[in-house]
């Protein structure tokens, strides 16, 4: 059976493939969801992008998850590529995680006191990544970022930080800045409540700069606590950087005494259990994990050398604290999600199985000369509507193009395929993924992309 559903949606060449727009599915108990949202939330929800405001429709509440799968409220079943924006590695509902879940449950959800479970998923962490000897757990990606800047600041005694346009680090005042006029400049704040003051401690340099980074450090020698950046930018399309780029900022970060900063909250245990410090072999000082590492749940941590962290309350002078932090239900979570990110194996066949799907997508669209290019590594990959062979910075992504994905992304909701709602957004493959779900959702892509192309 395989075998015929393979031929027939490998993406080789030839097979007809449908140009015409499906119905659109029906929406309605959403919508009404959606409505009486909105007199509760600002937009009628509780994160920007949930609102659909970059495709079509209103947005679709989900009641259910399993394995690949996800249902909204109108009973729409979907392959989910989102999978709560990558922490779901293992898919959705996993036994193994809930019967952990519910097990830990059973003594109680929350204590504000330390439990044997933090010890458990700390040393998983640590023992199986020879990149951090201590961590602290706290309750989200943002919530790591806030804490390692406070630390990088404290044990470097310095106030600057240099980061790079198009990593996103969550909503933290410090980096939430976009960049200003010229080649190497101070922040401007993006979002109303940061005041300047915030912004001008933050330098902010193209991504794939050297000449920016090196004036940087001149024009701000010994000033610059860290130089922070997703290694695997992920959060304003997938910018892949060059080993040797990143090894640049670890040389030009010693050689300064500044602390270099990988946010891995979407690329830690993604490309691998060492996220994508292992994955390019460059060491950072400081790194930062998300809600992957509590199978989803609301956790995260910051790691660094007992040295740096050493210098984290009680044990030094930079307070961090939280009630929920180290919360025995996500650490129940994590413990059980990360030891079968440890299985013999698992990031092996993962990887595989992401990239058969996407060189597949890649290998149609090139058969029709379309405007269209797959980025991927790891588990993780992204649709950008060009010709470009790679794309390394912000500014190299064409706004226009999002009008396509607009499109791309209605068609493949009404083919049962659902993926973030803004086409700057990344995708994820999961290990609930079958190999029928891919070929189903090969086709479904096939099929959208020629409506784009093509389609009335």
């Amino acid at each position: 059976m395989f075998d015929s559903l393979k031929k027939k949606f490998s993406g080789d060449g030839d097979e007809p493939v449908g140009t015409t727009t499906k119905p659109d599915i029906s929406r309605e108990k959403s919508a009404a969801l959606y409505e009486k949202a909105k007199t509760y939330f600002p937009g009628g929800v509780n994160s920007p992008v949930r609102a659909f405001k970059s495709v079509y429709g209103t947005p679709l509440f989900i009641e259910k998850g399993d394995g690949s799968a996800i249902w909204d409220a109108d009973g729409n079943q979907f392959i989910d590529f989102c999978g709560s924006w990558g922490p779901l590695i293992l898919g959705h509902n996993h036994p193994k995680v809930r019967e952990k879940v519910m097990e830990v449950m059973q003594n109680g959800t929350s204590f504000g006191a330390p439990t044997a479970l933090e010890n458990e998923l700390a040393e998983l962490i640590v023992k199986n990544n020879k990149f951090i000897q201590k961590l602290r757990f706290v309750s989200s990606g943002t919530e790591a970022v806030m804490s390692a800047i406070r630390l990088a600041r404290g044990y470097t005694k310095r106030d600057k930080i240099l980061k790079f346009e198009g990593c996103y680090h969550g909503h933290t005042d410090a980096l939430l800045v976009k960049a200003g006029s010229g080649l190497v400049t101070f922040g401007e704040t993006s979002s109303a409540g940061v005041p300047k003051s915030f912004a001008d401690e933050t330098i902010v340099v193209a991504l794939n700069d050297k000449a920016a980074v090196e004036e940087a450090f001149a024009e701000f020698k010994d000033q610059i606590a860290a130089v922070i950046i997703e290694p695997i930018p992920a959060n304003n399309g997938l910018l892949l950087q060059e080993k040797e780029y990143l090894q640049f900022l670890r040389d030009i970060c010693t050689k300064n005494g500044t602390l270099l900063f990988f946010d891995e909250v979407i690329s830690g245990f993604r490309v691998g259990f060492e996220g994508a410090a292992g994955y390019y072999q460059v060491k950072p000082d400081i790194i930062t994990y998300g809600k992957i590492i509590g199978g989803g749940l609301p956790v995260g941590c910051y790691g660094s050398s007992a040295e740096i962290m050493g210098n984290v309350s009680p044990d030094g002078p930079v307070y961090q604290g939280g009630t929920l932090s180290g919360n025995p239900v996500a650490m129940a979570a994590g413990i059980a999600q990360l030891t079968e990110l440890l299985r013999s194996g698992f990031y092996k066949d993962l990887n595989k199985k992401t990239e058969e799907f996407t060189d597949a997508i890649q290998r149609f669209a090139t058969a029709r000369n379309y405007t269209f290019k797959v980025f991927t590594i790891g588990s993780i990959f992204w649709f950008a509507f060009t010709n470009k062979e790679s794309i390394r910075r912000a500014d190299e992504v064409d706004a226009a193009s999002m009008d396509k994905f607009k499109k791309l992304h209605r068609e493949l909701l009404n083919r049962g395929v659902y993926f973030g709602p803004s086409g700057y957004e990344v995708g994820f493959i999961s290990s609930a993924h079958t190999k029928i779900d891919l070929e189903k959702a090969k086709r479904a892509i096939f099929e959208s992309l020629e409506v784009v192309f093509n389609g009335k």
